[in-house]
C-alpha cells in the first residue's frame, strides 16, 4: 500500500501511488509505524530535489522529517510550499529576489526564509483549513491554481489545465466560472505577476506545445 505522503494543491496529504517531480517536507508528521499523525509541524514548508548529493533515505524513518511528494512546482506553490534553500539554492534565490520585488512594502533589500514562511503560513491556513480567495479567472497569471466545483485547475499562459495526481489534462476556460476560488497564496501570485515562472509537470507541456 502506498504511503500517505502525496500532496494536493489544497495542501492535504493523501495516499497515492503517483510520485511526481519534487519532494519536500513540513517536519516530522508520521509515527514509527509510518502513519501520518499531523499535517504539519513547522511553518517552514519547503520543496526539495528528488536527488541531492547522492543522499539516500528510507521514507518515513523514525524521528526524521516526513518526505512529501508533489506533481510539480506549480502544485507545491499552490499548497503553500517554497523552494529549499539548500538543495534548490538557485531556485530559492530566484524566489526570494522575486518576493522582494513583488511583496516588499517596506523597501527592504533583504528578506529571510522565516519571514517568508510566516507570511505564507497565514496565507495557506486559517484554523487548520486551506485559505482560498476569490478572483477573476481572466486576470490570474501563469502558474496560478484554483478550484471550480470539485475540480482543481492550473493556468498555463492563459490556457486552463485540469490537475490530477498523475498529471494534467485539457480543459475549456469557457466552461468555467468567471470568478474562481484561488488556491495559490496571494504573495506567490504576486511573484508570478512579477515574471517568476513556476515549473510544470511534463504532461502540461505536452498539452500546450
Amino acid at each position: 500500500m502506498p504511503l500517505e505522503n502525496r500532496v494536493t494543491p489544497t495542501g492535504t496529504i493523501e495516499r497515492k501511488s503517483a510520485r511526481g517531480t519534487l519532494m519536500g517536507n513540513r517536519g516530522v508528521l508520521h509515527t514509527p509505524k509510518k502513519e501520518l499523525k499531523r499535517q504539519f509541524k513547522t511553518k517552514s514548508w519547503i520543496t526539495c530535489l528528488l536527488e541531492f548529493k547522492g543522499r539516500q533515505r528510507e521514507l518515513m524513518s523514525p524521528g526524521l522529517y516526513t518526505e512529501l511528494f508533489f506533481l510539480d512546482e506549480v502544485t507545491a506553490f499552490a499548497a503553500g510550499h517554497r523552494p529549499c534553500a539548500e538543495c534548490r539554492r538557485p531556485r530559492y534565490n530566484e524566489f526570494r529576489d522575486a518576493w522582494i520585488r513583488a511583496n516588499n512594502e517596506e523597501g527592504k533589500s533583504v528578506i529571510r526564509a522565516p519571514e517568508m514562511d510566516g507570511v505564507l503560513h497565514t496565507e495557506r491556513l486559517d484554523d487548520g483549513q486551506k485559505v482560498t480567495w476569490s478572483h477573476s479567472l481572466a486576470d490570474l497569471p501563469h502558474g496560478t491554481m484554483f478550484k471550480a466545483g470539485d475540480e482543481t485547475y492550473a493556468l498555463f499562459d492563459g490556457e486552463v489545465l485540469k490537475w490530477d495526481f498523475e498529471g494534467y489534462s485539457a480543459a475549456k476556460k469557457e466552461n468555467l466560472p468567471k470568478t474562481v476560488d484561488v488556491l495559490t497564496p496571494h504573495s506567490v501570485v504576486n511573484i508570478f505577476r512579477s515574471g517568476f515562472r513556476p515549473e510544470f509537470h511534463p504532461s502540461a507541456l505536452s498539452l500546450i506545445t
